[in-house]
């Protein structure tokens, strides 16, 4: 069978396939005897070996345990799952774990933190739809967002959070009338939160909004700030004094040009209403 080499830099799943063709090579077993010692068929370790098929969880657990790597494999599938992840996001995610102060403005879809499951799950099926990634990395998407809502809302003494979203998140359909009318049941819930602060910035700002991507600020308990902002490939996170205060001045004219609290909790139920309505007839 042509085994065909794969380029272990290019991505983490060829990282996987290269580095167990050459443990399997080290060993002096074909892929016929390989399959049988882990269980599975030689046509899928043909596969994983030459990246047409990412490794499952099982798969390399199976691979430790004939390889004996003691976990080796399992790592690297571990980093293979979270590549569904933008790259910085850890990184940002370890500090809004301890941030005292959150903003965040977002566009298009709900901020991250105030998704229900359902919400998320149906922009995790979108990208595997597309190919963008695997139905076992959209799980992974899932269970690290849930995490990150646990570790930021759920703490006992939880940062004061103070979110706009442009209009265009609350009325871009997302998963279905019944979905988007449960995420915005939720926001309602969430705005009445006393450390919880919701804005809409209406259509109405046009050229006037000063963010053309999401943004979020974190005052971290050391008194410093630091940035985050996404572009479709990959999160970044910015610490720099004189971008951070140019980031501040533009968060502070989108507050004061956005709705006020009450408006917007008005603008939130009166989208979800107008679903419920479609949904009921």
């Amino acid at each position: 069978m042509n085994e065909r080499e794969t380029d272990p830099t290019s991505s983490p799943q060829t990282r996987f396939a290269s580095e167990f063709r050459r443990s399997r090579r080290a060993k002096g077993w074909s892929q016929v005897q390989t399959g049988k010692r882990m269980g599975f068929s030689n046509t899928l370790v043909s596969y994983v070996e030459r990246g047409k098929r990412p490794p499952t969880k099982n798969f390399a657990v199976k691979a430790d345990e004939a390889f004996g790597t003691d976990g080796f494999f399992f790592e690297l599938w571990r980093r293979y799952s979270r590549a569904a992840l933008l790259e910085g996001i850890e990184e940002f995610a370890e500090c809004e774990g301890r941030c005292r102060r959150l903003r965040t403005f977002e566009l298009g879809v709900i901020p991250g933190l105030f998704q229900v499951p359902s919400y998320t799950a149906a922009l995790a099926l979108a990208a595997v739809q597309r190919g963008s990634i695997t139905q076992e990395q959209a799980d992974e998407r899932i269970a690290y967002l849930a995490a990150r809502q646990r570790r930021v809302l759920d703490q006992k003494r939880p940062p004061i959070i103070h979110a706009v979203m442009d209009e265009s998140c609350l009325v871009r359909p997302v998963g279905g009338l019944n979905v988007m009318a449960e995420q915005l049941h939720h926001l309602e819930a969430l705005a009445i939160r006393p450390h919880i602060t919701l804005q809409v910035a209406p259509f109405s700002l046009g050229e006037h909004r000063p963010f053309t991507l999401p943004v979020v600020l974190l005052s971290l308990p050391d008194h410093t700030v630091v940035g985050y902002s996404e572009s479709q490939l990959r999160g970044y996170l910015e610490r720099g004094r004189e971008p951070i205060a140019a980031w501040e001045r533009d968060y502070d004219q989108l507050q004061v040009e956005s709705l006020s609290k009450a408006a917007s909790l008005t603008r939130i139920r009166a989208v979800r209403k107008e679903l419920e309505c479609s949904t009921s007839t």
